[in-house]
């Protein structure tokens, strides 16, 4: 029964949404800032980075800070060339810094153009998820010269990627969030679009719940998640992320 299943995914989305998630996620970095700037900026870079040990992410986004003297958007807005030289040597498993130096370039020459990334994201008219939005972003980003390999840093749903990470960072935005982990910065964008980030922990606890039947864990497989999690919640479907995470993660369902 979809009533029962809904009565225990909302006890599990309150048993996980709460301030001792940030202790060991990434997103505890933007919350280190109070300009809304900072923390959209400090987001993207945590999420980014956002595969591998949690702890090993969360140490090198604080790096990435730290080299921009906890100043993310006053150092992207206003760096030139030259002080760009002392993030040689930063490494996040493939994530390198020539990698590194693209983002803060493409998003210099995008803050240039827009008062905010939510600009980018924003849904048109009769769009049902944040899909176009995500390659909107994907195509100002690849607009600043970069090595090729350095576009798998930032996905495309329309290749198929689950975009993860992207997904996860539109959470930690888009999501008006009672217990204050997710920031609800952009207003703009109603929640009600947003998708489950979905990884090896959240797909398979989803399967073995029936939300989910596609065995890849790709865009198709999002779209399919968005269809279930929005009967049991249509204004807020991204809040199930918690449970689902919470309960492959911590519980080993």
């Amino acid at each position: 029964m979809i009533s029962d299943l809904k009565v225990f995914l909302d006890e599990k989305y309150i048993q996980y949404n709460t301030p001792d998630f940030l202790q060991s996620d990434p997103i505890q970095v933007p919350h280190l800032f109070s300009k809304p700037m900072d923390i959209e900026i400090a987001g993207f870079l945590a999420a980014t980075i956002a595969w591998g040990q949690r702890k090993t992410i969360i140490n090198n986004a604080l790096k990435m800070m730290e080299l921009m003297d906890q100043s993310p958007f006053e150092f992207i807005s206003g760096h030139q060339s030259k002080d760009l030289k002392r993030f040689s040597g930063f490494v996040h498993r493939t994530f390198n810094s020539d990698d590194l130096i693209w983002v803060i370039s493409a998003l210099k020459e995008i803050y240039n153009a827009h008062p905010s990334l939510s600009s980018l994201f924003q849904p048109k008219k009769d769009e049902l998820n944040l899909k176009n939005g995500i390659e909107r972003f994907r195509d100002a980003m690849l607009k600043t010269p970069h090595e090729t390999r350095s576009q798998k840093h930032v996905s495309s749903p329309s290749k198929g990627s689950a975009s993860k990470r992207l997904i996860m960072y539109l959470r930690w935005m888009v999501r008006q969030d009672p217990s204050g982990v997710d920031f609800g910065l952009w207003e703009n964008i109603s929640p009600s679009l947003l998708s489950c980030p979905l990884d090896v922990h959240s797909g398979n606890v989803a399967r073995k719940l029936r939300l989910l039947q596609r065995k890849q864990n790709d865009w198709k497989a999002v779209e399919e998640l968005d269809v279930q999690l929005r009967k049991l919640d249509p204004r807020d479907p991204a809040k199930y992320d918690y449970a689902l995470f919470g309960l492959g993660v911590f519980e080993g369902f």
